[in-house]
């Protein structure tokens, strides 16, 4: 009997790599001293670059996203239909129910057609 590695190997590893790579030890743990004014302006550049850029990056994701939706929303052709039903009168005296098709949105309005 074969045994699948793989799944049981991610299944064990990839944890313990995505948990091991943060650091929660806080600015005690740094290797220069937090009073020389270098490492004090490099870490304050960081945290305003790290703050910016992902900022940035937000913006831009969630602006292709939203483009993406809206040109997947001009491109889908779904067609929603509602029938009723209307009575009519034959010429012959019988009542008959006669189905009516209207085109609606997605929010159930009626989609006007062009004369």
């Amino acid at each position: 009997m074969k045994t699948r590695f793989r799944p049981y190997f991610f299944a064990l590893i990839a944890p313990v790599a995505l948990l091991t790579g943060c650091t929660s030890a806080g600015p005690e743990a740094r290797v220069t001293s937090p009073h020389q004014p270098g490492p004090v302006a490099g870490n304050a550049v960081g945290t305003v670059v790290g703050a910016v850029g992902s900022n940035v990056v937000g913006a831009v994701v969630g602006g292709v996203e939203g483009a993406a939706a809206a040109t997947q929303k001009t491109f889908t052709n779904e067609r929603r239909i509602v029938r009723t039903w209307r009575i009519e009168k034959t010429s012959d005296g019988r009542t008959i129910k006669v189905p009516v098709e209207i085109e609606v949105d997605e929010n159930g309005k009626p989609i006007e057609r062009a004369p």
